[in-house]
């Protein structure tokens, strides 16, 4: 097996002259997303269709990094907000309706724990999948083989070493759920801040 597919296949590689030539397509595309007019919607909405291996009504703040992006598959209207980072090594694969507060990072990547085993450079990854309707909060990192279940909330700077359950308020280092999001929390937009009537009509008429 080349390098290339014992990467695809889950197995341990070595990012040889043939892997890093995979990356240089998703290389020259962040630079051009980085590097655009940031107030040209349309353009970066373009690049980013571009990049991404399955995007609908995709978008996101520059900058942003990644080492593939065909291997990132988004559902409909994924918001990455500023300076988002995907490693993805292996397949990472996201619901539809997803945000991404600032500075969250998905690792698929990973190396062996033992130096020795380091040195010779292999590595591995190991996909994420990230279900409907999640928001993960700012600074907060998802780690290798992780599954995050649909509807559920990872608060700001969590490092996610587990799998999270659906419908569930989850935070911290290492990551852990706090508690069951219900139906009571769709009164509220922050903790105990209930939105205006007129507000509160105009999301009732939203939801029907």
């Amino acid at each position: 097996m080349t390098n290339i597919e014992k990467r695809d296949a889950g197995l341990p590689y070595i990012s040889d002259e043939e892997v890093f030539e995979e990356q240089k397509r998703a290389r020259k595309l962040t630079q051009k997303l980085n590097s655009a007019d940031r107030s040209d919607f349309a353009e970066l909405g373009r690049i980013v269709k571009e990049l991404l291996g399955k995007s609908e009504n995709a978008f996101i703040n520059p900058p942003f990094y990644c080492d593939y992006g065909t291997h990132i598959e988004v559902g409909k209207n994924f918001f990455a907000n500023y300076n988002c980072t995907i490693l993805d090594v292996a397949k990472v694969t996201i619901g539809d309706n997803c945000q991404m507060a600032p500075n969250v990072a998905v690792y698929t990547a990973g190396h062996p724990l033992h130096p020795d085993v380091r040195n010779t450079l292999y590595e591995y990854g190991i996909e994420v999948t990230i279900g409907d309707n999640v928001w993960i909060g700012g600074n907060s990192v998802i780690c290798p083989g992780v599954h995050i279940g649909s509807n559920s909330v990872i608060g700001a700077g969590s490092v996610v070493t587990k799998d999270i359950p659906d419908w569930v308020i989850a935070a911290g280092n290492p990551c852990r759920v706090i508690r069951k999001i219900t139906d009571e929390d769709k009164r509220f937009y922050f903790k105990n801040r209930p939105f205006d009537e007129k507000t509160w009509e105009e999301i009732l008429q939203k939801m029907i």
